[in-house]
């Protein structure tokens, strides 16, 4: 029976401490959102008026640093946009050459066509050859 009221003891500790360390943190966290909601303000221009100028200042140098990290970020993206459009580039004035040279050849084989079927018709003609067959005739000289 003491094991079993030990038992019960030591998970109601825990609970218990478990509960405190959920205080704990829940105050933390509610911290936290003030800092995190006053700093947005801050950032968002509200309420400056309240705020010495070191106080500005600081907001001022944060924005600074953000607004040039973003800079630089969206300057990066830009380069690898370029890269990957010169790339294509190179890829279609690629498949464009090979395209004009097929062009190019079904043209030459367009042409030769059109001109044979300009050629009239060949005209069968009679030639008289000397030809004959067997043994050349020997001469008595």
């Amino acid at each position: 029976m003491k094991n079993a009221k030990n038992l019960f003891n030591d998970k109601r500790a825990v609970s218990e401490e478990n509960i405190q360390h959920l205080k704990e943190e829940a105050t933390t966290m509610g911290r936290k959102i003030v800092l995190l909601e006053e700093s947005k303000r801050k950032l968002l221009g509200d309420g400056l008026e309240t705020y010495p100028i070191q106080e500005i200042q600081q907001v001022e140098d944060q924005l600074e640093r953000s607004l040039t990290n973003i800079r630089k970020r969206k300057n990066q993206l830009i380069r690898e946009k370029i890269e990957q459009l010169k790339e294509q580039e190179r890829i279609l004035a690629k498949r464009n050459a090979e395209l004009r040279k097929k062009l190019k050849n079904h043209s030459q084989l367009l042409d030769l066509t059109r001109t044979l079927k300009e050629v009239p018709d060949r005209q069968v003609s009679d030639v008289e050859t000397e030809l004959f067959i067997g043994q050349p005739e020997r001469s008595s000289h």
